[in-house]
């Protein structure tokens, strides 16, 4: 017992859900306990793409046992019709060169033929899924899957660090045979791994630390048809406006700065995925795209279609983004034009906005190209919200992916992007009316809204922009404001008489059935710092006190100390020595390792 407590005393044991991880105290290899919500979410989505799986394969089996039915009674009445005009002939003495019992045996092998069993009925049985998990670290996501989702084949896990890959093989040892039996470590570059095993994993999960544009290409590539993409990117700064050049020669796609931000991420994100499958004649179906924490993550199914892909302009639009109040318009890539029954792509019509905001007067800044598509599966989003709620002990950030799906689940889903209730005000420089008041006049005026589970404060609806700030022209008479300057934005939009009268007596659909149950929707974070973490490999340090606290801080530097993590080096003036706790820090650049290969911090 005091062998296996030696061994153990540079372990920390960490459990989450039913996997057991043994982690170093000396951050060798990533590890972030906020990623509980990531998981947990991941495996509710994985476990509603088991079972939509194998109804997807029922469901077209039956569909060849009648279509096959359907042509084998089609032949059978054409072999009895040959049989009766044979039998006439016969009655009229006509001679043939075939045997009077040849109909006869004709009729008798066909039935034969129906009884058989059908070249397309041997068909291989639907295997089980494999997963891929191209950036594993300690391999927490691989052993969660493995233990956790039932009907899994295998799950093969990835890293090029090998510190990460022995830690990844140790956790899989620690959780016993039944992890044994179906995880896989492997010492890989996932780009490389991916690319030549093509459309081999039913499902690949892409969780890296940092932005995954530079694993998409191959990522699109070893989904199987029909399989399930799992992505997560945590560099929001870059796709919500703040570095727009680099998020364009990352993801091709220029934000804009608004307070859609985030929701434009997700939609940044969904349309470089699916440039990225569209070169190889294949294109994505999103089923869940959310927001959570500090990262967005898209699951999204991957199809092969020449023809579905020409689909793709439809699916994408620029951004008009006014500069001076929070009106935005979208301008489709592409259109159909129908004629003669024949359906032909064409250009989008443009610009769908004149030179200046019609509203405020201010100019437009572009941005784009997003995803204007449902970036949600509503069929998917209520699945897996109705097997998560049976399954509250099974997912540690229940309360957390139960507020998410719902919220999304009563999201308007064809309505991209939305806006603020208080910045709209904020604009006109109003009280903001409450949000039950503004989606009465929203809806009396005869449009939907919906919230977003991005922003607790957001809003989204069909409804145009004159009607928008004409309910908030309508609020403003009736609640007075002080004098503005003239060439503010919302002078300009207060100056115009409103087009329709605001009706702002409460209508029945003005809360969602959430709200009326009092269902929490929106949850805070359930301990402070909780966020990113250190990269992996990186000496702890007081400047990552906003990080990770300073109570970890401190427990972090005195357990470095004990190991010898502060150095002594020589002081090149006195020929003392200077005691620093950062020598050991790694670059960030790519590195050597001892067989030549290159790696990459995990």
């Amino acid at each position: 017992m005091a062998e296996v407590e030696d061994k153990l005393k540079d372990y920390e044991i960490k459990k989450e859900g039913e996997a057991e991880i043994l982690m170093l105290k000396s951050n060798g290899v990533f590890f972030n306990p906020v990623q509980v919500h990531n998981r947990d979410m991941s495996i509710a989505v994985l476990r509603t793409f088991v079972s939509k799986r194998k109804e997807e394969h029922e469901a077209l089996l039956n569909k060849k046992n009648k279509s096959h039915k359907k042509s084998n009674q089609i032949e059978t009445s054409v072999v009895n019709g040959d049989a009766a005009l044979t039998s006439q002939h016969d009655k009229m003495d006509v001679v043939y060169e075939k045997e009077p019992n040849q109909a006869t045996n004709e009729i008798e092998d066909a039935s034969k033929e129906a009884t058989k069993t059908p070249s397309w009925k041997v068909t291989r049985e639907l295997k089980p899924p494999v997963v891929l998990e191209a950036l594993a670290a300690s391999g927490l996501r691989s052993l969660r899957y493995a233990r956790e989702v039932d009907g899994l084949e295998k799950v093969v896990a990835l890293d090029n660090d090998k510190a990460s890959v022995e830690a990844c093989k140790r956790n899989i040892k620690f959780n016993g045979s039944a992890a044994i039996n179906k995880v896989e470590a492997h010492l890989a570059d996932a780009r490389v791994y991916m690319l030549t095993h093509p459309k081999e994993f039913d499902v690949v999960d892409l969780d890296p630390y940092g932005s995954p544009s530079v694993f998409l290409d191959s990522a699109v590539q070893a989904v199987a048809d029909g399989g399930l993409l799992m992505c997560t990117a945590t560099d929001l700064a870059v796709l919500c406006g703040t570095n727009g050049e680099v998020c364009y020669s990352k993801y091709g796609s220029y934000p804009v700065k608004g307070k859609y931000c985030h929701e434009m991420a997700l939609r940044i994100l969904l349309a470089s995925i699916e440039s990225h499958a569209n070169r190889y004649k294949r294109y994505i179906v999103p089923v869940l795209s959310v927001f959570m924490d500090f990262y967005v993550r898209v699951f999204v199914r991957v199809f092969t279609s020449a023809s579905e892909i020409k689909n793709t302009p439809l699916k994408l639009s620029y951004v008009y983004q006014c500069a001076g109040c929070d009106s935005f318009h979208l301008q489709s890539l592409g259109r159909t034009v129908t004629k003669n029954n024949s359906v032909k792509y064409a250009p989008g019509i443009g610009p769908v906005v004149p030179q200046e905001c019609v509203d405020c007067g201010k100019k437009f800044n572009v941005g784009g190209p997003i995803w204007s598509a449902p970036i949600h599966d509503q069929d998917w989003v209520l699945s897996t919200l109705t097997d998560v709620r049976p399954m509250k002990d099974r997912y540690p950030a229940y309360n957390k992916i139960t507020s998410v799906l719902t919220t999304v689940s009563e999201e308007l889903h064809d309505i991209p992007l939305f806006f603020s209730l208080h910045s709209i005000s904020g604009t006109v420089k109003c009280t903001s009316p409450s949000a039950v008041m503004f989606r009465s006049a929203v809806i009396n005026a005869g449009y939907q809204i919906s919230s977003s589970h991005v922003n607790p404060l957001g809003l989204k609806s069909d409804a145009p922009w004159d009607v928008i700030w004409d309910i908030m022209r309508c609020w403003v008479k009736n609640h007075p404001i002080k004098e503005q300057p003239h060439d503010t934005p919302g002078t300009a939009i207060l100056s115009k008489s409103p087009q329709i009268e605001a009706n702002f007596s409460r209508a029945v659909a003005a809360l969602s059935k959430a709200q009326t149950k009092k269902v929490k929707r929106f949850l805070p974070n359930p301990e402070s710092h909780w966020g990113p973490k250190v990269r992996a490999g990186r000496t702890i340090t007081s400047k990552h006190i906003s990080l990770l606290g300073a109570e970890a801080i401190n427990g972090a530097i005195c357990h470095q100390e004990a190991n010898g993590a502060a150095t002594d080096k020589p002081d090149s003036d006195t020929g003392g020595t200077v005691v620093t706790d950062e020598v050991d820090e790694p670059s960030t650049k790519r590195q050597k390792t001892s067989d030549g290969e290159q790696s990459t911090e995990p």
